[in-house]
């Protein structure tokens, strides 16, 4: 058999804000690295080390200043808005750490919002929900308001709303960032079963307990990146790679 396609591929990737009076701020410097369909990625770096703008790029939701981004093989910097959005919608789902949830919208209402731009009907819509709810433990929540939940619960809704269009990966920003460690514990073991079922799960972090979960981790430092391999193996010793 065939070595696999990398599901991500970047390839001296740069991205650099411009700002008045011809200054500039160089946030990534030649990145490189590659996914594989499958794999739990860790994305490790301190405040302002450049690990949420990669993320932001690697969900195309920003566009990088130089080098190369691959999305399934298929170069995505050069796509439209459009085209960028229609790749968020159909392959990529989203988890951050505000959870970004409606508050005056019930459960399954916030799940399915992302069908709502597909076109997918209503009945469908909450059937699909009910569906992803499932996954997550939440029987039975998908009338209630997220105001009525714990926020261990509300990242679950997230995490299901992540779900309902099946994506190829999961981009987690800092996915923990607002809970206590034992619920903490319990979004990462259900991100690990989710892996488990095949999905490519990408996990931005600076808690090394929560890196931990994660196979494999990509340190970036300073907008370069200085580890990439198993967690296991890292020796703290951080030098561009």
């Amino acid at each position: 058999m065939g070595s696999k396609v990398p599901v991500i591929e970047v390839q001296d990737l740069c991205k650099t804000y411009y700002m008045a009076g011809g200054m500039s701020q160089s946030v990534l410097k030649h990145i490189s690295f590659s996914v594989t369909e499958g794999e739990f990625v860790a994305i490790m770096g301190h405040s302002g080390s450049g690990k949420s703008t990669l993320m932001n790029i690697l969900g195309c939701l920003d566009r990088p200043t130089g080098g190369v981004y691959k999305l399934g093989g298929k170069p995505v910097s050069d796509k439209t808005d459009n085209e960028l959005a229609f790749i968020r919608g159909h392959e990529i789902g989203f988890v951050f750490q505000n959870f970004n949830l409606l508050m005056k919208r019930t459960i399954a209402d916030n799940v399915s919002l992302p069908l709502i731009y597909q076109g997918v009907g209503e009945k469908d819509r909450y059937e699909r929900a009910i569906q992803m709810l499932h996954k997550v433990q939440l029987d039975g929540y998908q009338d209630r308001l997220p105001t009525q939940i714990s926020g261990g619960m509300q990242q679950r809704v997230a995490i299901a709303r992540a779900l309902i269009n099946n994506p190829r990966i999961i981009f987690a920003d800092e996915p923990t960032g607002n809970l206590d460690s034992i619920t903490s514990d319990e979004i990462m073991a259900l991100f690990t079963d989710l892996n488990k079922q095949g999905i490519t799960i990408v996990l931005v972090t600076h808690e090394e307990d929560v890196a931990n979960y994660a196979k494999r981790m990509i340190k970036i430092g300073d907008g370069q990146k200085v580890y990439d391999g198993l967690r296991s193996k890292y020796d703290g010793k951080d030098e561009p790679c």
